[in-house]
């Protein structure tokens, strides 16, 4: 066995620390290769919390209670920590008020106010279990949604944009109308008692405003004696992931899950050294991105929040960062994309923004080289995690080189386990080589609400989480993703990750987005087809995309025959469809579950008439 050796000089007393080569400490980049083999488990001097939302809340209070906790540009509310903390103890008495109880499930159904971020924290100090709903859900995804968890009580927006939520849950129940405000009786959704709306009164529903005045010092006192009975390892928020391969999974996380990664995120990129950041936050709450690594980091570190508007906006954003003076700022691939393509984006003073994260989704090389240059951001970091992982699990250093930052998505996180496995053989794979990412640590959710088997089938029975992520570790622990174990094509036997592709694309000055999926082939099993959102203003024909990837990104496979753009309407309805409400990115699992129904021979020609976009198939 090999063994790293640290000599430590305390008192005249010299100490020798041993540590397993598979072990690399993470307080600061790692600077020795260590590792040996695909697996890394990231050590640190700093233990682990076990306090829980409310009371880290609390701590941060009476630490900075003058302090700006957010501001929400859109709406015209700003809130120091004394007085968000007021807020939230008369918004969670008042929850009591209306019968629920610890353990009960509270559903947050909206876009980016300041309502969203006080239940967030006035359910976990009443004990009671927010469940995120993502805001662009119709019918059907909301009402299974909803039931799977036996959510008790709704707390919504009469409307947003397009998205009428009052408007559909008197759909899914009608009994709404006619009954009592706080005691609703649905046959479609027997454990709902209460419908709560923020902004027009409706009948049968409460209003915000009936929960804030129903605390009184009877609930008060409950609340307060409620506290001792709250422990850390208790669920406190359920968030629901993808549905792209079946219905979706409520993934039931604990306080100690999301105060540590808020913790150990916010030490990575400097919120527990730096005097006071401020954090331009466009990437939606309903998100781990937002409520984990926004909401709980203000809890934690003390941080200020700036919400540029309640649903993603690009022009607001950079507007944010000048007005607000912000020094952070979150999004995904996505949004960066967004805001450099602003053409007014050189007349913005963007000198305070020292820092920010890019994660959700993959994120191109050369889109993190172009925010470098174009924003000047060159504290940008890559994070990479997921919904069960509370999420973050692997993170770069703000002063990581630029080849770290665009080729890798950072080094493991403080007290995780990271192994790269063989997926047909379970078996650790060397150095470099791809195989599955599996993670075992305080962040591994509790399980699936309700769900077992789907718990037990993404859970192994010594507690590692299979991520289903393609990727591969170096000897520091940087982490490379290449894709989706379910994503990789089979083109004719030979295995392909999208990634791979996508990211080659991204390198051609006149495209903006690109994404890679499969499609069914008679001969082949599947075909590849690349698609492709230009530039704005920009012009491009498929023999241009051809004679680019010709020799550099397997043309033989890729660019074999003729490409022809899809003009089927039906796909071109279900994929806009799929959008997300606030990250309008292509979404390739969403796009590749589509791509899978077309028929299997080829006869497409035309002109697609969304502009700027292409849809190139490939055969």
């Amino acid at each position: 066995i090999k063994f790293c050796v640290i000599s430590i000089a305390v008192n005249r007393n010299v100490i020798i620390l041993y540590y397993l080569a598979n072990g690399i400490h993470v307080d600061s980049p790692p600077t020795i290769p260590t590792l040996t083999t695909s697996y890394a488990h990231g050590t640190s001097t700093t233990s682990l919390l076990h306090t829980t939302v409310g009371e880290t809340l609390l701590r941060t209070v009476e630490r900075w209670p003058d302090r700006e906790a957010m501001a929400f540009l859109e709406g015209g509310v700003r809130k120091t920590f004394a007085q968000f903390q007021q807020d939230v103890d008369r918004a969670a008495a008042g929850l009591l008020a209306l019968g629920l109880t610890k353990g009960d499930r509270l559903g947050m159904w909206g876009p980016n106010t300041y309502e969203w971020i006080l239940f967030q924290f006035a359910t976990a100090k009443a004990g009671i279990i927010l469940v995120s709903v993502n805001p662009v859900y119709q019918l059907q995804e909301a009402e299974f949604a909803l039931r799977k968890v036996g959510c008790k009580a709704i707390v919504c927006p009469e409307q947003f944009k397009t998205q009428k939520y009052c408007n559909m849950l008197r759909q899914i129940c009608p009994e709404i109308e006619s009954s009592t405000p706080g005691d609703i009786k649905s046959a479609r959704l027997p454990d709902l008692r209460s419908v709560i709306v923020l902004d027009n009164r409706q009948p049968g529903m409460l209003h915000f405003e009936d929960v804030m005045e129903a605390g009184s010092s009877q609930y008060v006192q409950q609340l307060q004696d409620l506290q001792k009975t709250i422990s850390f390892d208790d669920p406190i928020n359920i968030q629901f992931t993808s549905g792209t391969t079946g219905a979706p999974k409520g993934a039931t996380l604990s306080h100690f899950n999301i105060v540590n990664n808020a913790y150990y995120v916010g030490k990575r990129v400097g919120y527990t050294w730096k005097p006071h950041p401020r954090i331009c936050l466009p990437v939606p709450l309903y998100h781990c991105f937002g409520s984990v690594g926004g909401g709980m980091c203000m809890a934690v570190h003390g941080i200020s929040l700036v919400f540029p508007s309640a649903g993603y906006d690009g022009k607001a954003n950079i507007a944010a960062l000048e007005s607000e003076r912000c020094t952070f700022i979150y999004g995904t691939p996505t949004m960066y994309v967004d805001m450099i393509s602003q053409p007014d984006l050189a007349k913005y003073d963007l000198s305070s923004v020292e820092t920010g994260i890019m994660a959700g989704s993959p994120c191109p090389p050369e889109l993190v080289k172009k925010v470098i240059s174009a924003m000047g951001i060159k504290g940008i970091t890559i994070g990479y995690g997921t919904t069960e992982n509370s999420p973050v699990t692997f993170c770069a250093d703000p002063l990581d080189n630029i080849q770290r930052k665009s080729e890798t998505v950072g080094f493991i996180m403080d007290h995780l386990e990271v192994k790269v496995v063989n997926p047909t053989t379970g078996e650790v794979v060397p150095l470099g080589e791809l195989g599955e990412i599996m993670i075992r640590g305080y962040c591994v959710m509790l399980e699936y609400w309700g769900d077992q088997a789907k718990t037990e089938e993404c859970i192994t029975k010594s507690g590692w989480y299979k991520t289903g992520d393609i990727g591969s570790l170096d000897a520091y622990s940087y982490c490379r993703i290449e894709g989706r174990i379910k994503d990789m094509l089979i083109r004719g036997g030979e295995n392909i990750y999208p990634a791979e592709i996508e990211q080659f694309l991204h390198t051609h000055p006149k495209v903006k987005e690109a994404q890679v999926v499969g499609v069914k082939d008679f001969r082949m099993g599947e075909e590849v087809c690349a698609c492709i959102k230009l530039a704005d203003g920009e012009k491009c024909t498929a023999e241009e995309i051809k004679a680019y990837c010709k020799g550099q990104v397997i043309p033989s496979l890729i660019f074999s025959n003729e490409l022809f753009y899809i003009t089927l309407s039906s796909v071109v309805e279900q994929f806009e469809r799929l959008s997300l409400l606030s990250d309008r990115s292509l979404q390739d699992s969403s796009l590749r579950a589509v791509c899978h129904q077309l028929p299997a021979h080829h006869h497409w020609k035309g002109t697609f008439l969304n502009p700027g976009v292409l849809f190139h198939c490939v055969y």
